[in-house]
């Protein structure tokens, strides 16, 4: 008889003793163990857990020493993975995440069609006029950010904690080398692309209540805009030139180098003839178009090409089993 999957859910735990009794009675008898991570909370989340919770699925773990949302949630991937969890749903101690979604996320991973769930709070446009238009905005420059550098052109909302993963692929992330601060969630979409794995948005409704948030877009997009570009950087080398070559591996290139010519020939071509007080001779002025032209295309070519290669298909054991 095949044994059930087991479902396991990661909370983690800083300054949310005034949500987490509520977050965790509201999650479902579908769930098997329930992992609650106290990141050296300031409240002792994790004593209050213990005091005050009396569900015989509470795990609670401690942090000696505050590592941020990235290194609470890691810690509980690895408890989840050693209780034999089949799915790890991620859930904020917060309120802000309604637990009786857990199906939808854990669904298309059980099913195969994915590897990896996340929220998205923009599906519904009519629900997306109670989010702050700051956060609005902040989410938005962040997703576009996000497609670029992790490869996933069609998710949207990519600071959302809630997720789902398939405990087969998390074993594969290098635990040691995800962002362990605010730039967690994005962190893991371009591990998990270097991985090749399915990721799938699940629609919610955006919630504010109370609570407040510690993340705050103004301070943060000049920093996740510098790890966005070294994420970019390293996933066109591990998918383009380390893992595989084609003729992307040359368009870009190419396309750069063309690009960078005609743009640095034209101004010191227009900036000689203003010394010289005469008009840019026509022959300059193509000389400096066409690569212009050309490397604008190659690169388009190229952005074509990887939105093309979105992973398309989970690669989780389950799925694999399924196709043979």
């Amino acid at each position: 008889m095949k044994k059930p999957d087991l479902i396991a859910v990661v909370i983690p735990s800083y300054k949310v003793t005034r949500h987490i009794l509520g977050v965790i009675a509201g999650i479902g008898p579908e769930v098997g163990c329930i992992f609650i991570v106290d990141d050296k909370c300031p409240e002792h989340s994790g004593a209050f857990v213990r005091e005050h919770c009396t569900d015989p699925r509470v795990t609670v773990i401690e942090h000696a020493v505050n590592q941020g949302v990235g290194g609470a949630v890691m810690t509980g991937y690895r408890a989840a993975i050693a209780a034999g969890a089949s799915v790890i749903v991620k859930v904020d101690g917060d309120g802000q995440m309604d637990a009786g979604l857990i199906p939808f996320f854990v669904g298309p991973i059980l099913s195969g069609e994915a590897d990896y769930t996340k929220g998205n709070r923009f599906f519904d446009l009519e629900q997306i006029k109670s989010m702050p238009p700051m956060r609005l905005f902040g989410n938005a420059v962040l997703s576009l950010m996000t497609k670029v550098s992790s490869g996933y052109w069609d998710i949207f909302d990519p600071t959302n904690g809630y997720t789902a993963i398939h405990a087969d692929v998390a074993r594969y992330l290098p635990f040691e080398r995800i962002s362990k601060r605010y730039f967690f969630e994005t962190d893991m979409l371009f591990r998990l692309n270097t991985l090749h794995a399915k990721v799938v948005d699940v629609p919610m409704d955006a919630v504010y209540g109370d609570e407040v948030s510690n993340l705050k877009i103004s301070q943060i997009v000049t920093e996740f805009a510098v790890k966005h570009v070294r994420n970019m950087l390293k996933r066109i080398f591990y998918n383009y030139y380390l893992r595989n070559m084609s003729l992307a591996s040359i368009e870009l290139p190419l396309g750069v180098a063309l690009l960078g010519f005609g743009a640095v020939y034209g101004v010191l071509a227009r900036w000689h003839s203003a010394q010289a007080g005469i008009e840019t001779p026509a022959g300059k002025v193509m000389t400096a178009a066409l690569p212009i032209l050309m490397g604008g295309q190659l690169i388009l070519a190229f952005l074509a090409y990887d939105i093309a290669a979105v992973p398309r298909r989970a690669i989780h054991p389950r799925n694999r089993s399924n196709v043979l």
